[in-house]
């Protein structure tokens, strides 16, 4: 290093006068006696977890996830003494560094990291050079250097995200030796700005702080407060298990912004995950610049415990996560368009090879047809409204019915002499009535159920029988409130799809009855809720595609859309909590809100 300027007092500078005169004569420029010692190296290892050796990433890797790291980095001549006279080198204070860092990080609710790094320089020598009774000794043996505390929030981003937001900062305890250039004595401070991101398999990471410390004089200089950036990117490959790539890193001290206190590294690295927690790294690179603290050669290897961040859930398989996929059962193509994203080149949401612009049943897989209105519409031969895999008479109109075997044929089943398409009571006989809403059915039966009121244990709300008396004439899935049509039987939907089960055809049509019977409804919200598995943005899309899909259910059983609204609510409305498997049943489900009535039933 060119002997410092020191600044001070005019006494001191006299002094430096003089001794710079008796230099100019003599052959060797060395170190001040007035060494004050200061922490000399510019390699500061990123917390545990991220992306690169020397540059911290914006992410947070994890909730409530640990990461923990152990990095050996090796430095040669990080501190070399030259004659003013011809450059040449006089000896080195420091000639060969290695130290051990200890590191661990903890990631907290997906955006804060906070980080402890120990350094324990292990091995360090020199040539203690001196000459005219002046000299800078070199360190040697083991010693502790400054201890790292280290905390960043992400604002912007996730893991996997093209584009990382995060700001933090570092403070310096002053718990290593001076005299070993590990220490400046005093507290250090850096806050930090960090920008980065994943592009398919390019990872990239950007750092700037400044670094405010105590001015120090050592040999070679002075130093105090600095100006650190830096970056780095990496290429994924080996499935991502493997990255590669340069990192650059700079430093210029403020006291006396010249060449001789600007610092330049380039390293190039390499990490493997060799186990799904376990991953090794390598890096060498050469300092670029001749300032204090930066080596001609330097040599990092670590390993670390950190748990694999897996990527966006992908079910289909298309490429596009299932948070962004608008047809996520469906493998489909990339698309700017939200509502087409994922989806099949024809939009087709219900897979039956007809495009969804042309099906006129685009929730449910049906058949081609000639008719514009039944195009892509379930097989219905008879006509009478059932599909024919549900009607037990598809060549025969008939009605439905919970009994499987009867459900889309015809006839009389409580024998009354009333058909089953006119019996307002089908189950039970009753006598022929001018009011339809009564016809068929017995006259002391208030809630038109077919069941007596004598006999009803809700005489007020329509019903079925039942080998429990004390459920004889109560509904079974749907009962009708001032505030909602509420579903004592939840609505099933396959896994993690929008497309309704068979199984819940029953709870379908009882709902289509008791809008019918409640004309005093006008509009009621078809809200769609889901627990908290998986993403916010994932699970509102899901539960909006669910509460369409009974919405489209209901209109496709002749109930008026303007009576019907559909609004997914994701996980923001639990009614249970979510950590037991019995609470997120619960709040997995289908609700019917009344909006709007009239002021009373007509």
């Amino acid at each position: 290093m060119i002997f410092p300027r020191k600044q001070g007092t005019t006494r001191s500078w006299c002094a430096f006068s003089f001794l710079l005169a008796t230099l100019a004569v003599s052959p060797q420029v060395l170190a001040q006696q007035a060494n004050e010692g200061s922490a000399l190296s510019r390699f500061e290892p990123a917390p545990a977890g991220d992306r690169m050796f020397g540059v911290a990433s914006p992410y947070t890797a994890g909730e409530l996830t640990p990461h923990v790291m152990v990095l050996a980095d090796y430095a040669h001549n990080p501190l070399v003494l030259r004659r003013e006279a011809d450059d040449e080198v006089a000896g080195a204070v420091i000639g060969d560094q290695l130290i051990l860092h200890l590191n661990a990080s903890l990631a907290l609710w997906r955006r804060v990291t906070v980080d402890l790094n120990v350094p324990l320089a292990v091995l360090q020598s020199g040539d203690n050079p001196s000459a005219g009774g002046m000299g800078a000794a070199s360190p040697t043996g083991a010693a502790l250097g400054d201890l790292r505390l280290g905390a960043r929030v992400a604002l912007l981003g996730e893991y996997h995200d093209a584009f990382q937001l995060a700001v933090g900062g570092r403070v310096w305890l002053p718990t290593g030796s001076r005299d070993a250039y590990l220490s400046d004595g005093a507290i250090r401070a850096a806050p930090q700005l960090i920008v980065g991101g994943r592009i398919d398999a390019l990872v990239w990471s950007f750092a700037a702080s400044p670094q405010f410390r105590p001015t120090r004089v050592v040999p070679g200089g002075e130093q105090g407060t600095t100006l650190q950036w830096g970056g780095g990117i990496g290429f994924l490959l080996a499935e991502g298990r493997l990255q590669v790539g340069p990192e650059l890193s700079m430093e210029l001290g403020l006291v006396e912004p010249s060449v001789r206190s600007f610092n330049s590294e380039l390293l190039l690295g390499a990490r493997y995950r060799i186990l799904p927690d376990i991953e090794a790294g390598l890096g060498a690179g050469p300092g670029l610049t001749g300032a204090a603290g930066t080596p001609d050669f330097r040599g990092v290897a670590m390993l670390a415990w950190t748990s694999e961040q897996r990527g966006p859930r992908d079910g289909d398989g298309d490429g596009v996560a299932d948070e962004r996929d608008a047809c996520p059962d469906v493998p489909g193509v990339q698309s700017e368009d939200a509502s087409k994203n994922g989806c099949p080149a024809l939009k087709d949401r219900d897979g039956d090879g007809i495009g969804d612009a042309q099906d006129a049943c685009p929730d449910f897989p049906g058949v081609q047809s000639e008719d514009a209105a039944k195009n892509g519409c379930p097989s219905d031969k008879d006509g009478d409204g059932i599909a024919d895999e549900r009607d037990a008479c598809p060549d025969v109109p008939g009605v439905q019915s919970a009994d499987a075997a009867k459900n889309g044929c015809p006839g009389d089943k409580d024998g009354d002499g009333i058909p089953d398409a006119k019996d307002a009571c089908p189950e039970i006989p009753g006598p022929p009535d001018e009011d339809p809403r009564m016809n068929g059915c017995p006259k002391d039966d208030r809630d038109k159920d077919g069941i007596p009121d004598a006999i009803d244990m809700c005489p007020n709300e329509k019903g079925l029988p039942s080998a429990n008396l004390d459920e004889h004439g109560c509904p079974k899935t749907v009962r009708v409130t001032t505030e909602e049509v509420r579903l004592l039987q939840q609505i099933q939907f396959d896994f993690d799809s929008a497309r309704i089960k068979p199984i819940s055809d029953p709870i379908l049509d009882d709902i289509t009855q008791a809008l019918k019977d409640h004309p005093e409804i006008l509009h009621v919200e078809v809200q769609g809720h889901t627990d908290e598995s998986g993403t916010k943005a994932y699970n509102r899309s899901l539960s909006q595609r669910r509460a369409e899909a009974v919405r489209q259910a209901l209109i496709k059983r002749s109930i008026d859309p303007d009576r019907l609204s559909a609004k997914g609510y994701g996980r923001d409305v639990p009614l249970n909590n979510n950590e037991t498997e019995e609470g997120r049943q619960t709040n997995r489900r289908v609700q019917f809100k009344i909006v709007q009535t009239t002021t009373r039933k007509p």
